[in-house]
């Protein structure tokens, strides 16, 4: 330990030794025992230590109080609509979800593949290989 670390510690753990960290504290102790400016550092510690105890907060005044509540803002007046709200979310969800379905279904007709082309795309790859696109499909004229 050096002065320079035993100030740093003295500042920021005060002045009385069994405040400090254990892995400091026997360390600190043999070092104050050889160094006068450790026992200085520790003296203002102490000093400031006493100081900050002493120290009371002012109570505050009755008129102080009165001016703190009177200056707060009034309540706000709720929403007659504030039992609604998680209704009125649940029921814009069901909406949601069943515009959902019902476009789907509308849109089902229409994207539905031709199970007559999957046939003959089918019947064309087993006899002859994997068709090339618009190769085969069109029934030749004879």
């Amino acid at each position: 330990m050096n002065a320079e670390r035993f100030r740093g510690l003295a500042e920021a753990w005060g002045g009385d030794l069994d405040r400090w960290p254990a892995a400091e504290r026997d360390q600190a102790r043999a070092f104050l025992a050889v160094s006068p400016d450790a026992a200085q550092a520790l003296a203002e510690a102490r000093g400031l230590d006493a100081a900050l105890d002493a120290w009371r907060s002012p109570e505050a005044s009755a008129a102080l109080r009165e001016r703190i509540i009177a200056s707060a803002p009034a309540p706000r007046r709720r929403s007659p609509w504030v039992w609604a709200s998680p209704w009125l979310r649940g029921a814009g969800l069901a909406a949601a979800c069943a515009a959902g379905v019902m476009a789907g279904a509308a849109l089902s007709g229409r994207a539905a593949p031709d199970p007559a082309g999957e046939a003959l795309i089918a019947v064309a790859t087993v006899f002859q290989g994997a068709p090339s696109p618009g190769v085969g499909l069109e029934p030749e004229e004879s």
